[in-house]
């Protein structure tokens, strides 16, 4: 680092985003991005738009909000759409947390977590998961704090109910309890259905994975329109025009074709459910996902070994160095001819241990 980086960001660990490599031609299985491109629609009304990048996007959203609004069955003002989930989880930290309502996060969950916590000078407390992975809400009743849940949990892809969920936020109407609902769609209820009863939820979702926008950068809460008011606060203190006009466009378009979002849910589904059979027949373990994506292990190989295996066979997948979790490997599910290509390469490298 410069002799000129503000002390205050000198212990600071960035988030390792997943690898892109160029070098070659990877099946890519390692991002959680959809194997499927995105919706005509979406294509079409991003197209139209760009000849109009000269101006300035609706700062508001308004046409893209409704849409979500809609689509969640809230109103306008209980929606704020962001550049990507992250960026409203960010809102979230920088609203809701201070030194008198500490960040808790599970210690096995979405990486980012922490670094938003570190990057604004928040304290928070790593709660473990149980022993099977899950997380129980009972271990967050009764510590103060506002806390971050991702359901489906990452990299474990494990669901708590929307009961647990329910009863969570019901526990203790005094603080903010913030669900990451990235992968939802992929086998679970969204809790947005709470928002109306309780006005201490924020609820997030992306464009990236179910509706193939990763690279258009689209995310959305939903709550009460007291907490959607102070994170507005919020943005048009950092980056009022933080949605550009293409990907608010390619968003409608995305809503618009259902059919086409819903058969690729399905899907990506059926896809995880055969990997995960396939997996088992070779000895795999797997986490009950209910994600686009699966947590394995097989006690023949390293989860390290298989991930640099995998990858000289052209094959990417998702390692975390992280002791409790160092023999598993999370690996995306992609097209069925993907994932067969997975299998097949998994099969040679444990015909190579023998």
């Amino acid at each position: 680092m410069s002799k000129f980086f503000s002390e205050k960001y000198k212990n600071l660990t960035p988030y390792v985003p997943g690898e892109q490599p160029k070098e070659r031609e990877y099946v890519k299985l390692n991002t959680n991005e959809s194997p499927f491109p995105p919706s005509e629609s979406a294509v079409r009304l991003a197209s139209e738009v760009a000849k109009k990048l000269y101006l300035y996007p609706d700062p508001d959203c308004k046409e893209l909000t409704q849409k979500v609004a809609d689509t969640c069955g809230v109103d306008r003002d209980n929606v704020l759409m962001t550049n990507g989930s992250d960026e409203i989880l960010n809102f979230a930290f920088m609203a809701f947390c201070d030194n008198n309502s500490p960040a808790l996060f599970p210690d096995i969950s979405y990486g980012f977590y922490k670094v938003f916590a570190q990057i604004n000078n928040i304290p928070y407390e790593e709660i473990p998961l149980r022993e099977d992975f899950s997380v129980c809400v009972d271990d967050y009743i009764g510590k103060k704090g506002t806390v971050f849940i991702a359901n489906p949990n990452a990299p474990t892809g494990i669901l708590l109910p929307l009961s647990e969920i329910e009863r969570l936020v019901k526990a203790d109407r005094e603080r903010v309890v913030v669900i990451d609902e990235a992968y939802i769609d992929f086998g679970g209820e969204s809790a947005t259905t709470l928002v109306k009863k309780y006005d201490n939820l924020l609820v997030t979702q992306t464009f990236s994975k179910s509706r193939s926008m990763a690279g258009a950068r689209l995310g959305f809460g939903v709550a009460d329109s007291k907490i959607i008011s102070d994170l507005v606060s919020i943005k048009y203190s950092t980056n009022p025009y933080n949605v550009n006009s293409m990907t608010a466009c390619a968003g409608i378009g995305a809503l618009l074709d259902k059919g086409y979002f819903e058969e690729n849910c399905n899907k990506i589904i059926k896809n995880r459910e055969w990997t995960i059979e396939k997996l088992k027949e070779l000895g795999f373990i797997s986490t009950p996902s209910k994600t686009n994506f699966v947590f394995v292990k097989n006690d023949k190989i390293g989860g390290e070994e298989l991930y640099l295996k995998l990858k000289e066979k052209g094959v990417l997948v998702r390692h975390f160095s992280k002791e409790r979790i160092k023999d598993y490997n999370r690996i995306t599910i992609g097209s069925f001819e993907q994932m067969q290509m997975l299998i097949g390469a998994v099969k040679e490298i444990l015909e190579e241990l023998k």
